[in-house]
């Protein structure tokens, strides 16, 4: 026969995974998602953007040469440079879309969200059909809590035929807030075919799996989001949360540690983490 506290520890067990899952139900995931490339990270060095500078100077009232500089600072970091260089290449050319869409994003990534809401709409007024917009403005709107607007931009980019995996991915976030799993995994999916290096969308779709209790499916998502990037906390806890279901505690453990030292804040694995080492 179990022990009285033997069995309230299991019971406030199995109570902390059904809220554990309850909570993948209504789970955002990543809010970004990676899609830098090998040659895109190149174009940051020093010796790319000398090269960048050497071509302004020979064609200084060229804007797409300081678009492409701006793109460079941007994704280096470096965004009062980027900033300066969209401001430049705007003013050469009112009506380079391309780099209103650009600096929205240097905007965003400096905080200045109205800004960078003119931004993407002027890029919109501009080109209607510029899929890059909406996607970067629905993610504006997800990031503010505009679930409605971000999902109607996210619709217009896929309904112009985009090959950016991002706009399904957020879409897929915003069906999963819905507890529309089905059409999460299926945008989670699509995303995957679009970019299929990049964990967050495993991620994601692995908390849909799980939200609809199909573990094994979770599980699978979960390790190769895990095989793709190391440092992803969510798989990391997530995955654990399953080993936890399973019994298989020690493992667990394991894995919620690694999601507590790669984000201490993340309640998922702090919680799982003192259960499973208290087994």
């Amino acid at each position: 026969m179990i022990s009285t506290a033997r069995h309230a520890k299991r019971t406030a067990t199995a109570f902390a995974l059904v809220s554990v899952l309850a909570l993948a139900a209504c789970q955002t995931a990543p809010e970004t998602m990676s899609t830098v490339s090998p040659m895109d990270a190149a174009q940051t060095s020093t010796e790319n953007i000398a090269s960048l500078t050497a071509v302004i100077e020979r064609s200084p009232q060229d804007p797409e040469a300081y678009n492409v500089r701006g793109s460079a600072y941007g994704r280096g970091g470096r965004n009062s440079e980027a900033l300066a260089d969209f401001d430049r290449a705007i003013q050469l050319n009112p009506g380079f879309f391309q780099a209103y869409n650009n600096r929205a994003l240097i905007h965003r990534n400096m905080g200045n969200q109205q800004a960078a809401l003119a931004d993407y709409n002027q890029a919109l007024q501009l080109n209607p059909n510029y899929d890059a917009a909406y996607i970067g403005r629905g993610n504006l709107y997800r990031l503010a809590g505009n679930a409605n607007n971000a999902f109607q931009d996210f619709e217009r980019a896929i309904q112009l035929d985009t090959t950016d995996p991002r706009a399904y991915y957020n879409r897929g976030l915003l069906y999963q807030t819905r507890n529309q799993h089905d059409f999460a995994i299926s945008d989670f999916a699509q995303s995957i075919s679009l970019a299929p290096s990049a964990a967050e969308p495993y991620t994601a779709r692995g908390l849909s799996y799980l939200a609809i209790n199909n573990e094994d499916n979770a599980l699978a998502d979960f390790n190769t989001a895990l095989n793709l990037d190391k440092s992803n906390a969510e798989a990391w806890a997530y995955q654990a949360v399953i080993l936890e279901r399973r019994g298989e505690n020690q493992r667990a453990s394991r894995s919620y540690a690694e999601a507590v030292r790669l984000d201490p804040n993340l309640s998922v694995a702090a919680e799982g983490l003192r259960r499973t080492r208290a087994s």
